[in-house]
């Protein structure tokens, strides 16, 4: 299994305005080069529990989808994903939980 992570900095850099781009190279730095260097945990747990911590959070959509997708791509079906949301819902509420089952739809029927 592999995260894409250079695909992915490389989209966040190039979509950035002149102006945030220092944000969006500290936030490359900070997550690619540091949490997914740490060893410890592998890949596809890393990615579930940044999935369920931006879930947790609300109102991080777009990147809840990113990270959607990014658990795709290192083996973690929908049915995990799904799992996952299902055991948050208790500690999430509903709003939460079907914003997060929202996006595995969107970004899985495509």
């Amino acid at each position: 299994m592999r995260c894409k992570a250079n695909a992915t900095q490389h989209i966040c850099n190039s979509a950035s305005a002149a102006s945030r781009f220092h944000i969006q190279r500290y936030l490359a730095a900070n997550c690619f080069g540091d949490n997914y260097t740490r060893t410890g945990i592998d890949v596809p747990t890393r990615e579930l529990l940044t999935f369920s911590m931006l879930v947790s959070l609300g109102g991080c959509d777009p990147q809840v989808k990113g990270h959607v997708d990014a658990n795709l791509n290192v083996g973690n079906d929908r049915a995990r994903l799904i799992d996952v949301v299902t055991q948050l819902l208790p500690f999430i509420g509903y709003p939460r939980t079907l914003n997060a089952l929202r996006a595995i739809d969107e970004v899985t029927a495509s």
